[in-house]
């Protein structure tokens, strides 16, 4: 997100189901009344918005969504409207740190089988695979990614989706406060300490969890980008 709302083509919106997510599944998040209060929580609305609002100033329009506020009861019809890429990590090191916070979970809470319902319904609709990209490969080559990724949607690259300045936007959810500590320091793609580290231990008790995630993870890594040469 940072980095394409640091193109000057570029109007991009974070999270925008995060509320309707909160208000319909009872998740308990940190600053929930808060986000629920400052959101549109009507699905309906919020996805003819993200159709038909386009930003006028801007040539691009980019929307930051988590697969898991993709709830059962939501129509689908309105994502062939856009161009959907898919953002990929190794599900052990999600896992791990979910659990750290909420010890009990379903695999649905992460977004996984969304995320995989989602590609296979964009396979259908295109006749091949969408974009994917992998976390750390897109770490470790941001350029080359990002240039495979833009060339794959159609649209220029620029180098100022490399580096952006630090601190907080205006565009930023209402959930920043909770979880962007690291997104607000930071001024370009570079691994944290966690991410650098081996990949963790699983406790016990999540190993199951742990191999269903990995099979849709294996499923979409077949598709990633190959990085473009720079």
């Amino acid at each position: 997100m940072r980095a394409f709302e640091n193109r000057p083509d570029c109007v991009v919106v974070d999270e925008p189901l995060y509320g309707y997510y909160l208000k319909q599944s009872g998740s308990d998040h940190p600053g929930k009344d808060d986000i629920i209060a400052a959101m549109d929580c009507d699905w309906r609305s919020v996805a003819n918005s993200l159709c038909t609002d386009e930003p006028t100033q801007c040539a691009l329009y980019y929307q930051k969504h988590m697969t898991q506020h993709l709830l059962p009861e939501m129509s689908l019809d309105w994502v062939d409207q856009l161009h959907n890429c898919f953002l990929i990590r190794e599900p052990r090191r999600i896992v791990v740190s979910y659990a750290k916070v909420r010890p009990e979970f379903a695999l649905e809470e992460l977004g996984f089988p969304q995320q995989l319902a989602l590609f296979e319904r964009e396979c259908e609709r295109l006749g091949e695979a969408p974009p994917v990209m992998d976390s750390a490969q897109t770490l470790a080559n941001p350029e080359g990614v990002l240039r495979a990724l833009c060339a794959a949607l159609g649209i220029p690259f620029n180098d100022a989706m490399l580096s952006w300045p630090p601190g907080k936007r205006d565009s930023d959810g209402v959930w920043a406060p909770y979880w962007y500590s690291a997104v607000e320091q930071s001024t370009g793609f570079a691994a944290t300490a966690a991410q650098q580290d081996p990949e963790p231990a699983v406790p016990a008790g999540y190993e199951a969890l742990c191999d269903e995630a990995e099979e849709i993870y294996q499923r979409l890594s077949a598709h990633v980008l190959k990085p473009a040469s720079v």
